[in-house]
């Protein structure tokens, strides 16, 4: 290994850069590749949202906005959080998209040596953030089924614990936490006293049952979500954060000294997004996740996800992660080994946000490579 330039911190040796983004570089070199490795809807964002920008953008909204957001959207979200929640003293700002409201999150309760615990499969983020702070990632395995124990979460925390992460449903796997298990984790919280963060960015996108958010189970739970993934605003960067009114005071102090605010224009375009109906693409999507599983379930052990738009199958007995990508890409097909997610070279990601007919393409390629 090369040694680290000397201008640059010890911090950024803790992680490598996002396998993710190598596997979108292979993409633009693919010829009409059949892409099931993207974290994106494959609709555009609808046009009330596009208008209400565009409008805001005309009407002058492009200066700074209050480092905690826009006031009308501000006051959008409280409501919201007031009819979910009412027993609740929840305070709540704008974030420049979730993963500007996780950087804050880690930023404002890590300290060097804390221990954060989080699933394994998870997303790529967590454990790079908490190292970024200093703190100690404390990955917990998940069951085949894509169940956390909550006896595991139990058995993970000592004396330097200071959060828990949940990500339901989760990107990599796509599986919902049970209530039954979500109030056994926050009884854990609690108990121990340790900060409870969720990450609830693919809340929308819940196929088989009402979202039942981490906050139904503790009242101190700091929630983390925003319009990326639900109205296809990936690149619009507003997301928002919900919880106990000291971290959520914390998490602003830093916003101003960082990210500053989420940009003007698309906060009002938020807004309007709070107002537009998902249910055709929620039904879509769960059509999707029904197309992928039923092409490939009977090749590949795959739990169906009951949320977001991700899979996560089993590789085939035998081979690699990498390997498997690599022969997938001889083929045109671009998916996400599973390694990237996790400690274990177990498993593969595949995105169903995606047309029918790439889907189609995919499952016959998924079913070719089964076969070694």
């Amino acid at each position: 290994m090369n040694a680290r330039h000397p201008w640059l911190a010890d911090r950024t040796e803790h992680f490598a850069s996002s396998g993710i983004r190598r596997v979108f570089d292979l993409a633009a070199k693919l010829k009409d590749p059949i892409n099931l490795s993207i974290g994106q809807p494959d609709f555009d964002v609808p046009d009330a949202i596009r208008d209400a920008a565009a409008d805001a953008i005309q009407a002058g909204k492009n200066g700074y906005s209050p480092t905690q957001g826009i006031a009308p959207l501000r006051e959008r979200l409280a409501e919201q959080i007031r009819e979910r929640h009412p027993d609740q003293d929840r305070d709540v700002f704008v974030c420049s998209g979730t993963s500007g409201g996780l950087v804050l999150a880690m930023l404002a309760t890590v300290d060097p040596g804390d221990e954060v615990i989080f699933a394994d499969p998870y997303f790529v983020m967590y454990p790079a953030l908490v190292a970024m702070c200093g703190g100690v990632p404390v990955p917990v395995d998940v069951g085949p089924d894509g169940r956390w124990d909550p006896a595991d979460v139990e058995a993970a925390v000592t004396s330097r614990t200071k959060a828990i992460v949940v990500n339901s449903p989760s990107n990599p796997s796509g599986q919902v936490m049970s209530p039954e298990d979500a109030a056994r984790i926050a009884d854990v919280a609690r108990r121990h006293d340790v900060l409870l963060i969720s990450d609830e960015i693919y809340s929308r996108f819940v196929y088989d049952g009402p979202f039942d958010s981490m906050a139904n189970h503790h009242d101190r739970c700091l929630v983390v979500d925003g319009f990326s993934k639900s109205h296809a605003m990936t690149g619009w960067r507003v997301g928002w954060v919900h919880g106990p009114k000291e971290v959520v005071s914390a998490m602003l102090k830093i916003q101003q000294y960082s990210f500053v605010c989420s940009p003007q224009p698309a906060q009002w375009g938020g807004l309007a997004a709070m107002d537009v109906d998902l249910s055709a693409h929620i039904d879509d999507y769960r059509r999707k996740r029904d197309r992928i599983v039923d092409g490939i379930g009977d090749v590949y052990d795959v739990a169906a996800p009951g949320g977001a738009f991700y899979a996560f199958p089993r590789l085939p007995a035998g081979i690699g992660g990498d390997e498997f990508v690599k022969r997938a890409v001889d083929r045109n097909l671009l998916v996400i080994p599973g390694h990237i997610f996790s400690r274990h070279d177990t498993h593969f990601r595949l995105s169903f946000a995606a047309s029918d007919e790439t889907l189609d393409r995919g499952i016959d390629v998924l079913r070719e490579l089964a076969d070694g």
